[in-house]
C-alpha cells in the first residue's frame, strides 16, 4: 500500500530554511523531528506514514551518508556516489505514488523536518529551491527520487543500474524536458540504455546530448514511443544518436536548431515523411544565422528575468548552463519560451557564490553575463556591501567572477554607471576588484535604437575580460546600417489585428522610435509606460502612456487625441514587447502588471545579440 507523508507548506518552509541555513550540523541535528505542528495530508490514496517508519528512513538515509563521510565534508566524487546510493533508496523504501511525489511540500518535510543535517551537510548554505522543493529538479531528495523513478527498470537483476549511465547535469537535460520526454519512464530508459552504446567521436558529450534531445522533441509529435517495445525504441533512438554524432562531427548547421529537417536515419523516420520546422520559440528568427553546436559557448545568465538578455546571447552563440532570478514569475516566464533552460530561484544578494563552485556546468565557463537591478548613486558612493539590495547583487556578481573564473564578464545597467561622476568612486572600486581578480574591464554605453530597437533606450555597459588580448581585441558592436523602426511601422500590424480602421493615421503621426519604457517598482503602483516626460512623449504619438491595455483597438474604438487620454488608446503588453525587440512568440507570465514590469525591466535581445557576437570575435583573436 502506497504511503502518504506530511506536506511541510511554503509558509512554514521559507523561514525554516532562513533559520537553518547558517546553522552548524550538530545544532541541525537537534531539530529533527517526526512531525510538525504545521504539516498536513493530502488524501492522494494510501495510508499515512508511521512515526516508526519515519524513524526507519531517517536510520536508512544517515547510513548512507555516513558511508559518504557524514558529518565531514565530502570529496566530489563521495557526493556522487551518495546521490547515486540514495536515489535507489529513496524510490526503493519510501513507498510513494507518483502523484504524492509530485509535491515539494512533501520533499520540503524530509529536508527540513526528517533530515535537516543531512540535507544541509549534502549542500551546506543551500539556496531554497534545495530544500524548499520549489523546484523539484534541484530538490536535495526530491530530484533523486524522480531520477530513480524514470530510470528503475523492474525486469533487469539491477533495477537501478542506469543511474550510472548519465552524470546529474546530463540527467537534467533530460528531465528537463519532462513534459514532452522526461515524464515517460519508458522512454528515460530507453534513452539511457541507447545513449551507453554511442559512440561519441571525442565529441563533448553534453553538445551532443542537448542535439540529440532537441531531435527527440521534433520526433515527439510524430512518434507514439510509449507505443515501441525497447528494441525498437532502442534502435531509434539510437539512430537519432547516430545522427546527431555525424552532425556535430561535420559541424554543419544542420542540427535539431537548424531551420533545415535532419537527414533521415531510420526506416521508421523515412516512412513519416518530412519534419516541420521547430516552433519560433525554439530556434532564432530567420534574420539570426544559425550558430553551429560545435561552435557554442556557455554562460551563467544572473538577474535574468524574462530572458532579453539571455536570448539576444543565445543569437549570438551561447548556451546558458543556468539562469538565476529572485522572482517566480520571471522563471516561469523562462520555462514557458524555454524548457530546457536550467533555472534557479535565488536573490543573488543574499547567496554564497561558493555554493556555486561545485556545479558541474559552472567550472569552464566562457561568460558571466546579467541586467542587474539599477544601483542607486547614493549606495555607489557609500559602497557598503548590504546597504543596498542593488550593490549587494553587484558586489556578489564580482564575488562570482572571481570564484568561476569565466573567460568574460558582461554587466548592463544604468549609464550613470558610466558616465556620471557621482558613480565614479563605483566604478574605482569595481575596477580595483575586477584588476585583483585578473580581469580587464572595458566601460561604454549603447543605444538600443542603433541597433535595431524601436525604442530610444540607453544602456550602460561593463564588460570585462581575463584575457588582456581579448579585451585589446573587443570593439564596440558597430550600428545596424538602417534606421529603426518608428513606432508607428513597428506597432501597426498588431493595431489593426482586430479590424480598426484608423491605423494608417495614427502610424503616420507614431513617426519616431518609443520613448525609453520603465519597467517601474516591484512593490507599488500599476503599468504605466513611465515618468511623465515618457508619458508626454507618448501623447504626441496619440498613445496613454498611462496605462497597459488588455487588448489593441476594435473596429468601434474612435481615436481623437485632442480629447486627452479618453482618445488615446494604449499599447497592450505584447506590443510593449516588441518595442524591446522580442521575438512575437516571446511570452511572458503572470498578470498584466506582473507582464509589463517583466518587459520593461528587460533587456532588448537584439543589443544583446550584437553584444554577444563581439565578445565571441574578442575571444576567438586573443
Amino acid at each position: 500500500m502506497a504511503l502518504l507523508y506530511p506536506r511541510l507548506l511554503a509558509g512554514q518552509a521559507k523561514p525554516l530554511h532562513q533559520q537553518y541555513k547558517e546553522m552548524p550540523l550538530p545544532d541541525l541535528a537537534e531539530h529533527v523531528a517526526y512531525r510538525h505542528e504545521s504539516a498536513v495530508y493530502v488524501a492522494t490514496g494510501g495510508d499515512r506514514i508511521t512515526e516508526t517508519q519515519l524513524r526507519d528512513l531517517r536510520t536508512l538515509v544517515l547510513e548512507t551518508a555516513k558511508r559518504a563521510g557524514f558529518p565531514e565534508e565530502p570529496s566530489r566524487a563521495a557526493r556522487a556516489r551518495f546521490d547515486l546510493d540514495l536515489a535507489a533508496l529513496l524510490h526503493g523504501k519510501m513507498d510513494l505514488m507518483p502523484a504524492e511525489a509530485a509535491s515539494g511540500d512533501v520533499w520540503a518535510f524530509l529536508a527540513l523536518i526528517l533530515l535537516p543535517d543531512v540535507a544541509y551537510w549534502r549542500y551546506p548554505r543551500p539556496p531554497g529551491d534545495r530544500v524548499v522543493a520549489s523546484d523539484l529538479t534541484r530538490h536535495v531528495f526530491g530530484r533523486l527520487w524522480w531520477r530513480a523513478h524514470l530510470v528503475r527498470d523492474s525486469a533487469a537483476p539491477e533495477p537501478y543500474a542506469a543511474l550510472d549511465i548519465l552524470g546529474e547535469a546530463a540527467f537534467d537535460q533530460i528531465y528537463a524536458r519532462r513534459k514532452a520526454l522526461g515524464g515517460s519512464p519508458h522512454l528515460v530508459r530507453n534513452i539511457l540504455h541507447a545513449w551507453a552504446a554511442v559512440d561519441l567521436h571525442g565529441l563533448p558529450e553534453r553538445e551532443v546530448l542537448r542535439d540529440f534531445l532537441k531531435r527527440l522533441l521534433r520526433l515527439a509529435p510524430f512518434v507514439i514511443f510509449e507505443a515501441l517495445d525497447d528494441s525498437e525504441l532502442r534502435a531509434e533512438l539510437s539512430a537519432v544518436a547516430e545522427e546527431s554524432v555525424a552532425a556535430l562531427q561535420t559541424d554543419e548547421p544542420q542540427s535539431a536548431d537548424s531551420e533545415t529537417a535532419p537527414t533521415s536515419a531510420s526506416s521508421a523516420e523515412q516512412a513519416r515523411g518530412p519534419e516541420p520546422e521547430p516552433p519560433l520559440a525554439q530556434r532564432p528568427a530567420a534574420a539570426h544565422t544559425p550558430v553551429p553546436p560545435t561552435s557554442r559557448l556557455t554562460s551563467l545568465e544572473l538577474c535574468a528575468g524574462a530572458g532579453g538578455l539571455a536570448l539576444g546571447l543565445e543569437y549570438a552563440g551561447f548556451d546558458p548552463a543556468l539562469l538565476i532570478d529572485n522572482r517566480p514569475v520571471a522563471l516561469d516566464t523562462l520555462r514557458l519560451n524555454r524548457p530546457s533552460w536550467h533555472l534557479r530561484e535565488d536573490d543573488l544578494s543574499t547567496l554564497a557564490p561558493q555554493s556555486l563552485a561545485e556545479e558541474h556546468a559552472l567550472q569552464s565557463l566562457d561568460l558571466i553575463s546579467g541586467g542587474l537591478p539599477r544601483v542607486k548613486a547614493a549606495a555607489a558612493v557609500s559602497r557598503e556591501r548590504g546597504n543596498d539590495h542593488e550593490l549587494a547583487v553587484l558586489e556578489a556578481t564580482l564575488d562570482l567572477t572571481r570564484i568561476l573564473r569565466p573567460r568574460a564578464l558582461l554587466i548592463e545597467n544604468v549609464p550613470d554607471l558610466i558616465t556620471s561622476e557621482a558613480y565614479a568612486p563605483l566604478r574605482e572600486h569595481i575596477q580595483e576588484e575586477l584588476a585583483a581578480s585578473g580581469y580587464h574591464p572595458l566601460w561604454f554605453v549603447l543605444n538600443a535604437a542603433h541597433y535595431g530597437v524601436p525604442q530610444f533606450r540607453k544602456q550602460g555597459i561593463l564588460l570585462a575580460f581575463a584575457n588582456a588580448g581579448a579585451a585589446k581585441a573587443f570593439q564596440i558592436p558597430p550600428r545596424s546600417p538602417e534606421p529603426a523602426a518608428t513606432v508607428g511601422q513597428a506597432l501597426g500590424p498588431s493595431m489593426a489585428a482586430r479590424g480598426w480602421p484608423g491605423v494608417a493615421e495614427w502610424a503616420a503621426l507614431a513617426s519616431e522610435v518609443a520613448p525609453t519604457l520603465v519597467g517601474g517598482s516591484w512593490d507599488r503602483g500599476g503599468a504605466d509606460l513611465g515618468p511623465t516626460g515618457s508619458k508626454r512623449a507618448w501623447a504626441r504619438m496619440g498613445v496613454d502612456g498611462g496605462t497597459v491595455a488588455n487588448e489593441v483597438p476594435d473596429p468601434d474604438f474612435v481615436w481623437n487625441p485632442s480629447l486627452g487620454r479618453d482618445g488615446m488608446m494604449a499599447l497592450t503588453v505584447e506590443q510593449t514587447a516588441l518595442l524591446q525587440g522580442f521575438p512575437k512568440d516571446w511570452s511572458f507570465a503572470g498578470r498584466k502588471t506582473a507582464r509589463y514590469r517583466q518587459v520593461g525591466h528587460a533587456s532588448p535581445p537584439p543589443v544583446g545579440e550584437a553584444l554577444g557576437r563581439a565578445i565571441i570575435a574578442a575571444l576567438s583573436a586573443a
